[in-house]
């Protein structure tokens, strides 16, 4: 039986987080750049697992006008061939550039599945947990960010794939487990986005319903994050490596944008803030 339609949580600006209020209220979603210390992420895997190369990548996506520079240890590719590593590989790869990257004055998000790396990184100045199985992987999770009082990105994921479901009523079901936990841990509604995951756990045709039905998400009355970049769903339209969607990428971010997205998360900076920027201003002239 499908979950009811949920209410939605929020009501005044004032009980959205501080830090995403502006983001929020904007025109044109936040920026989120993606800042990959790992040897296999699926596009960009082992460009910036060098300390110095990490920390100039930030730098330059900054400058390119990235809100938030968001930095993973561990991949958490969509597909297959992610080899998972240890909480303490994952902080040996951290140690070296978090807090230089803190330090470049941009809010950092904390890309992880485990608990106490995101304590770790939360601890060391980094703002926003992101969590890619939405607090439903590590039973610890929802208490290191209640603890922080931290804005948190629930992501919606799964084990496997299944072309047979309605993947946007999966969503929705997995999204209420998830800010279920949230509320037990003392989460602040105010302090959640919603990520509905895009070519995680979904066939590529499932990836494009979810964006296309994005403002189905709207019902929880909560921001949403997009992060559609490179994804392979973008290669089953037009046959392409990971580097080479950048047009693709820049279609789905508008279109969640346009849909309600208030977060876009992406490899191609310059060319995403642009994008959207251009388009926003374009759409206020409507009158």
């Amino acid at each position: 039986m499908n979950a009811p339609a949920p209410k939605s949580r929020l009501s005044p600006a004032s009980a959205v987080h501080p830090l995403l209020r502006e983001w929020v209220a904007r025109p044109y979603p936040a920026v989120m750049g993606i800042l990959n210390v790992t040897p296999d992420s699926f596009s960009d895997g082992g460009r910036f697992n060098a300390p110095e190369r990490a920390i100039e990548q930030a730098r330059r996506m900054i400058a390119e006008g990235a809100d938030i520079i968001d930095i993973g240890a561990e991949s958490t590719r969509p597909y297959t061939g992610a080899t998972p590593v240890s909480a303490d590989e994952e902080l040996a790869r951290l140690r070296p550039v978090l807090a230089d990257v803190v330090a470049l004055g941009v809010p950092v998000s904390i890309d992880s599945m485990k608990a106490e790396v995101v304590a770790f990184a939360l601890e060391q100045g980094a703002a926003i947990a992101n969590d890619v199985w939405g607090l439903q992987r590590d039973a610890e999770m929802a208490k290191v960010v209640a603890a922080h009082n931290a804005p948190v990105v629930v992501m919606h994921n799964r084990l496997s794939i299944d072309p047979a479901i309605d993947i946007v009523q999966d969503v929705l079901d997995f999204f209420a487990r998830s800010l279920d936990i949230a509320a037990k841990a003392g989460i602040l509604d105010g302090n959640i986005v919603l990520d509905p995951g895009i070519g995680f756990g979904e066939t590529p045709g499932q990836s494009m319903t979810m964006l296309a039905r994005l403002d189905e998400l709207s019902r929880f009355g909560l921001p949403l994050l997009v992060g559609a970049s490179r994804k392979r769903f973008i290669g089953s339209v037009v046959p392409s490596e990971p580097s080479e969607r950048l047009g693709g990428s820049i279609a789905a971010h508008l279109i969640a944008a346009e849909r309600g997205a208030k977060i876009i998360r992406a490899h191609d900076v310059a060319e995403t803030v642009q994008a959207l920027r251009v388009a926003a201003a374009i759409e206020a002239r409507k009158g």
